[in-house]
């Protein structure tokens, strides 16, 4: 994550717009003058799995009008800063709310350039900022200022079918090396059925973040560790070939159509975040109820359990918005992050926020979907504080070079050793272009 904070004087300016505005803060929160209506609406751009969030809220707040915009930015995607910077150039045109699609977009939104990310920390109430965990928040927090408010962890686990693991007579894994071996014994024993999908932004989240590879590890606020000549990348590198070679690691992305209609629905077992149980395989790959669960993240030998991180959504609040409009907002965010009416009820994600976490787990599987609950309730509760320190979201996105650079080539056939240098230096670059110093 990029540690600029906004100035003291731009801080100042905008709690005397505020002012001016008809607001004022007052122990930390704000509070709207007579004069401005109640009604103020705001405007929240969200992808389509938060639009349950934003229905629930205009439930809840029936008095709060809502002008949605479903954004359909895939992670990785870079489209969504050229929309703000045209924003800013037109002084107009700005979201009062926003789920990013992809984590690192904070890093851009929160910048001097953009500056679009309000300070939260004054505005948002006491108990939503007692109520995170410090690792489920730390992307938010930039020195005493919040930039964005956290919806879901995404850490990963290992995802299996354990009708297919009962009827083959296999033992999950728990280590890499063990993942690989399995791996290769489906692709011989059951060839056509899959362990894993590299074609996707979050593929580096994956493979590479859990193997401890520097593709991201900030140092100081402009200076970036880069080196995917590491051990640590190179062993997920070469076991990545090995099983691209075996074609029982698929190319493409888990987000593709391929991945609905062919791939996912033949998955034995992949590493993937919590949200893949819910999201990709009961409403997207439409596996039967009963056969897959999750176990702890696997770990490389002599290390750790350590793993990935996957998203896990990041809510953003405008920085251009006073008055009621600005009161309205905090209030929808408050619902977003904490509301069981939606966290609980609804969301695909384990919450961040940790008074509803016990609570969403407990409803997650009140169809009786998953087989081995128990077992996937602990492995939900170890990744969360598995999560390999380091990696941070900066504005540059891995994935998104990812599937520039990566992508293309194994789908054409190609191994990734024949393209790691080319990711490596695309790396580099596109960290150098928007003024990273590499180490």
């Amino acid at each position: 994550m990029n540690k600029k904070l906004a100035s003291p004087r731009r801080l100042v300016a905008t709690v005397v717009l505020a002012c001016a505005a008809g607001g004022l803060l007052v122990n930390g929160a704000f509070a709207a003058s007579a004069k401005t209506a109640k009604s103020a609406a705001i405007t929240v751009w969200v992808d389509a799995p938060r639009v349950p969030a934003v229905k629930a809220f205009e439930k809840a707040y029936p008095n709060i009008p809502v002008k949605l915009n479903v954004n359909n930015d895939l992670p990785g995607a870079s489209q969504l800063e050229q929309k703000f910077a045209l924003f800013n150039q037109a002084g107009g045109g700005w979201p009062d709310a926003i789920f990013f699609p992809d984590n690192d977009d904070v890093s851009w939104a929160s910048s001097a350039k953009i500056h679009y990310t309000a300070n939260l920390a004054p505005l948002l109430p006491a108990k939503i900022k007692a109520g995170y965990a410090k690792a489920a928040i730390s992307p938010c927090v930039q020195g005493a200022a919040w930039v964005c408010v956290r919806n879901d962890v995404a850490p990963d686990v290992l995802w299996y079918n354990a009708t297919l693991f009962k009827q083959w007579g296999y033992t999950p894994p728990t280590t890499w090396p063990q993942y690989e071996s399995l791996s290769l014994q489906i692709a011989k024993d059951h060839p056509g059925y899959f362990t894993g999908m590299l074609g996707d932004a979050y593929a580096p989240d994956r493979y590479l973040w859990a193997s401890g590879c520097p593709t991201n590890d900030q140092l100081s606020a402009t200076v970036i560790h880069i080196n995917l000549s590491d051990p640590k990348c190179t062993r997920a590198e070469t076991m990545l070939d090995a099983l691209l070679a075996a074609k029982v690691v698929s190319p493409v992305g888990i987000f593709d159509t391929a991945a609905a209609s062919t791939v996912g629905p033949k998955l034995v077992m992949t590493p993937g975040a919590t949200w893949y149980g819910d999201y990709l395989f009961r409403d997207t790959y439409k596996i039967p109820k009963g056969q897959m669960t999750a176990t702890t993240p696997l770990k490389w030998p002599g290390e750790p359990v350590y793993t990935g991180d996957e998203g896990g959504g990041l809510w953003g609040g405008s920085s251009h918005i006073h008055g009621q409009e600005l009161k309205n907002t905090i209030t929808f965010l408050d619902f977003v992050v904490a509301d069981p009416r939606w966290q609980v009820a609804l969301t695909t994600g384990l919450p961040a926020w940790t008074p509803d976490q016990s609570k969403w787990l407990t409803n997650a599987d009140k169809d009786g979907y998953f087989a081995n609950f128990p077992q996937l309730k602990q492995a939900f509760h170890t990744a969360v504080g598995a999560v390999r320190p380091g990696h941070v979201w900066l504005q540059y996105n891995t994935g998104a070079i990812w599937t520039q650079v990566v992508t293309p080539a194994i789908t054409a056939g190609q191994t990734l050793a024949s393209v790691w240098t080319s990711f490596t230096s695309t790396l580099v670059g596109t960290a150098q272009s928007v003024g990273y110093t590499i180490k």
